[in-house]
Parts: C-alpha cells; structure tokens; sequence
C-alpha cells in the first residue's frame, strides 16, 4: 500500500478544556480551537502532499468544522466516525467518575449506557475495512475525536483497542498512518497545529 491514512482530531472545545467527556454532545470550536482548525490545515498540506481521495468526517460540529477550517472538502459525513459512546459519563471528568469508581478510566472500566472496549474495537475495523479500498487509490483523511482516533490508531498495528491509551492525539493533532513493506506503521503521531508564516 502506498498511500496513507491521515487522522485529524477537532480542535479544542469548551469540554475538552476542562475534561469533560464528550461523545455525542454537539458543541462548537472554541475561538482556540477554530485556530487551531485552520493552522492544522498547514500540518496537513506540509505532509500530505497533494490532495486526497477520500475525506470522511464524524458528523458533530467540531469535526465538521474543523475539516472546513482545515480546507478540506469533506465527502462524506459519517456516524462510524463519532467519538467513544459515553454513556451515563457524557459531560462528566474523569476525576468526578473516580468518585465513585477508583481507579476509572474509559480504557479499563465499563461505561454504562455507553459503547465498551469491544464494540469500539469492531467500529474501528469496520471502518478501516472500508478504507482499504480508496487507500489503494490515493491518501485518506478522517477528522474525528481523541479517544475514537487512538483507538483507530491501535487498530491499524493490530493492538486491541484499549492500547489506544499508550497514544497521545491533542486537539487538531495529526496522525499519520502507513506500512512499510506491507507491515502497518505509525508514521507520524500527534503532529501539532503549525501556521504557515
């Protein structure tokens, strides 16, 4: 496989400032966060490289609008995109969590009324399945979200899900997937929103 499958997390919102946990909630980009849209447009024309053949986006405003920031033509809007299910811990931290079940994390524990390790593993095949495909005919993108793209990252080099947690990707982070002699390889992770000055 030549080509590589670029990931762009949203840029930052009022949530993930304050670590919140957001998967379906639909909330906008901070004035930061559009920033960071647009300057993770330059990360992303400095590796890319041309234009690609297939731009998927998760359908919450963040990601839409960061993809639109970011000077991407998106060309299809997708739910296999969507964050982590949350549950019963939308909008919830992480330290409020730990109140009442120590030692809580998304990747170790249960989420109740949410999506579990396992079904956002088989998500992520799926849809890594599905672009294998254009991946034979050119570069794809997929702007999406920090936990649901670790877990994609982890997928790609054949980790289960939960490994997602030994990868960083901050708001407007890029990744960049590939292979080297057909073995799949990170090529390039957490790639920082840069300006073109």
């Amino acid at each position: 496989m030549a080509h590589r499958l670029f990931l762009l997390r949203h840029g930052q919102t009022e949530w993930s400032v304050n670590g919140r946990h957001t998967g379906r909630t639909d909330i906008p980009l901070t004035a930061a966060g559009e920033g960071q849209a647009r300057a993770a447009g330059g990360t992303l024309r400095a590796v890319l490289g041309g234009n690609p053949a297939l731009v998927l986006s998760s359908p919450r405003t963040r990601a839409l609008r960061t993809a639109e920031l970011a000077g991407l033509r998106v060309d299809e809007v997708t739910e296999e995109l969507s964050e982590w299910d949350y549950g019963d811990y939308e909008g919830v931290t992480t330290p409020t969590i730990r109140e009442t079940v120590p030692g809580w994390t998304v990747w170790s524990h249960p989420i109740p009324g949410g999506e579990s390790a396992e079904d956002v593993n088989a998500r992520a095949d799926k849809l890594i399945d599905r672009i294998r495909e254009p991946l034979g005919t050119g570069d794809v993108v997929l702007v999406g979200h920090g936990h649901f793209s670790r877990v994609l990252v982890a997928r790609w080099v054949g980790l289960p899900s939960t490994a997602g947690v030994h990868f960083g990707l901050d708001p407007a982070g890029v990744a960049v997937l590939g292979d080297e002699r057909g073995e799949p390889q990170i090529e390039h992770l957490n790639l920082l929103p840069t300006t073109e000055d």
